[in-house]
């Protein structure tokens, strides 16, 4: 979606009425490379925040408290990725980025649920197994 409103831009974009915009393919091939490839890894965000999640690094309580931040992170990433200076595809990818960010914030959620009961399960055993052993 992003990247016809980019190429539109790009190819109607005159400083002057005398300077031809001359677009070859390899400029072409680069920048649907360069869009592809920056809106590929940010679609890796809720992997990528569930491996941090399982190592204890990302927890849901930290993303939450600085969502405001990674808001206006998120506009500046989007303004980065968009060549064209259109608020409006600017929006198409900031919208999906929000949105994953509060994906991400439900996978870290849930994957610190796990390690929490994960972590109560382990305490209840080992307070079994010492009762079993004073017992016996």
């Amino acid at each position: 979606m992003v990247s016809p409103l980019a190429i539109n831009f790009l190819a109607d974009f005159k400083i002057d009425e005398s300077i031809q915009n001359q677009v070859d393919i390899s400029s072409y091939v680069s920048l649907l490379v360069m869009m592809v490839l920056a809106c590929g890894l940010t679609f890796q965000l809720p992997m990528i925040i569930f491996v941090l999640s399982q190592v204890g690094i990302m927890t849901p309580k930290f993303m939450r408290d600085y969502r405001k931040h990674a808001f206006i992170v998120i506009l500046i990433i989007a303004a980065v990725i968009t060549p064209s200076p259109d608020v409006f595809s600017q929006m198409l990818v900031t919208a999906p980025l929000l949105l994953l960010y509060e994906i991400s914030i439900f996978v870290s959620a849930r994957v610190n649920n796990k390690r929490e009961k994960a972590r109560l399960a382990s305490e209840i055993a080992e307070e079994n197994e010492a009762r079993f052993r004073e017992n016996n």
